[in-house]
């Protein structure tokens, strides 16, 4: 069996931590030749010690001096943007696992998508801003697109082997995308304000980064993921629905027009559907413990109170207005959620900046790249001139 060479982008984040764990467990299957990371350069200094990629990557010139230093030789260093994609799109690489947090995610993601790659997409950001480009280059290079997500992911276990984004030829009628309803789902909607980043970073199933945890809590991660849905689906806005699910067991569900429901289930562990997409169409060992349905005992579900989290609102409404309303949309709320871990915003005014900045942002196309980083820009500005009025 060929080996599948890997390049990890956002390494040394829990998804990338995830993926070198599984790759660790099956030597024979998978080779690290690429990995970067940010700010946590000890972590992956361990990383390459460990796995001794060829390449690795940071933000900086100053960090790569620095990461340089903290290795014995054998990988080499490389900084910016540029070099991201440059890894990205490697000849030797087969596999990228796109898992870098935010609008920076998108450029590297993109170039391992026009490299015609095997990308597990775990970066939602890159749909949400640039669905119809990003989805258009998948078509144009024959790029192997596999979603990270537990809730795209399972939605597509749960889909026919060969959907081709037709929801009447298969039969489908829905998606249903569970939520755990984060750490606020009964506080009193009063005691909001004064929720502190730490609160809002304490999920009470999955083990996720800061700003995905805040997310989370907002219910902003689901309305991302619904955006996701829709480009990786091909679903409209009126068959994705979202359900509150606590126990985060059901990852997702995919209802057909015969009445039938399929469901992918698991424990809450992103090593499971990691896996998944590395060994596609195989199964492999993930690590993670079997699933206990009388440990659990029963499943419950509620519908999303879009008084309580109006961003899930704000992101239906982006994504039936389409153009640059999602990447505004994201845009704003990666200042408001930095405004807020920064203690620079209330968690409560988090919506109402977003919202502001969908006003604020003029509404227009989104038929290419430049447009869409342009937007990005803007929302970024309009955001920040808000927060500080906030």
């Amino acid at each position: 069996m060929k080996k599948q060479k890997l390049a990890v982008l956002g390494a040394t984040g829990s998804i990338g931590a995830s993926t070198l764990d599984v790759a660790f467990r099956h030597p024979d299957r998978f080779e690290v030749f690429a990995l970067t990371g940010h700010r946590r350069l000890d972590v992956l200094a361990e990383q390459c010690r460990r796995f001794k990629p060829c390449f690795a990557v940071v933000g900086s010139n100053a960090d790569a001096e620095k990461l340089a230093a903290m290795l014995d030789g054998g990988t080499e260093v490389l900084s910016g943007p540029e070099a991201l994609c440059r890894v990205a799109s490697l000849p030797e690489v087969d596999t990228v696992m796109a898992a870098i947090v935010g609008a920076a995610g998108l450029p590297p993601a993109m170039a391992a998508v026009s490299a015609g790659k095997r990308v597990l997409l775990a970066n939602k950001e890159a749909l949400v801003m640039a669905g119809s480009v990003f989805m258009n280059e998948v078509k144009r290079t024959g790029a192997v697109l596999l979603p990270i997500d537990s809730e795209h992911n399972a939605v597509f276990q749960s889909m026919p082997r060969d959907f081709d984004g037709d929801f009447s030829r298969h039969g489908v009628q829905r998606i249903l995308l569970t939520a755990s309803g984060g750490p606020f789902r009964n506080t009193p909607l009063d005691e909001l304000a004064a929720v502190t980043p730490d609160q809002a970073c304490a999920h009470p199933n999955w083990s996720m980064g800061r700003k995905i945890s805040v997310d989370s809590a907002t219910m902003m991660n689901k309305g991302l993921e619904v955006i996701e849905a829709r480009w990786l689906f091909n679903a409209t806005p009126d068959q994705i629905e979202v359900v509150i699910h606590p126990q985060s067991v059901i990852h997702s569900l995919v209802a057909y027009t015969d009445g039938s429901v399929l469901a992918q289930l698991g424990n809450p562990d992103m090593r499971t559907p990691i896996a998944h997409a590395m060994a596609w169409p195989e199964r492999i060992d993930a690590g993670v413990a079997p699933l206990d349905l009388f440990q659990i005992g029963q499943f419950t579900f509620e519908r999303p109170d879009l008084e309580r989290f109006p961003c899930l609102a704000l992101a239906y409404s982006a994504l039936r207005a389409a153009g640059n309303a999602p990447a505004v949309l994201n845009a704003a709320n990666e200042i408001a959620v930095e405004a807020f871990l920064e203690g620079r915003l209330r968690f409560d005014r988090i919506p109402a900046v977003i919202a502001a900045t969908l006003d604020a942002v003029a509404q227009g196309p989104a038929d290419d790249l430049a447009a869409i980083l342009a937007a990005d820009t803007a929302a970024r500005a309009a955001a920040q001139a808000i927060v500080s009025r906030s």
